[in-house]
């Protein structure tokens, strides 16, 4: 049998995501119309699994992006779009956890 994994309770931090909307977007340095865009795409490595089907990742696993590539990260695979831009984003993710 397949190994599934059960769906796990969203961690849900309201004063990051204000950090993360505070930050300019990590793709072009826009900071007038920064979203907390959340990763849908697992990491075996970061211990981050797949999301979706109406799931939203834990707020930990959120990004600064302004409205246009929030817009285009939701319109693609999301391997792709990060692939586009040669960012890793689950370091990106670990960076903004890092900051103070």
């Amino acid at each position: 049998m397949a190994d599934l994994r059960q769906r796990q309770p969203r961690e849900h931090d309201e004063a990051y995501l204000e950090f993360i909307r505070g930050q300019p977007c990590c793709l072009c340095g826009d900071n007038t119309s920064v979203e907390a865009a959340h990763l849908r795409v697992g990491s075996i490595n970061d211990d981050k699994r797949d999301t979706g089907g109406g799931e939203r990742s834990s707020d930990k696993w959120a990004l600064p992006l302004c409205g246009k590539h929030h817009r285009e990260q939701h319109s693609m695979d999301e391997r792709v779009f990060w692939s586009r831009y040669g960012r890793d984003p689950f370091a990106l993710a670990m960076h903004y956890r890092l900051k103070p």
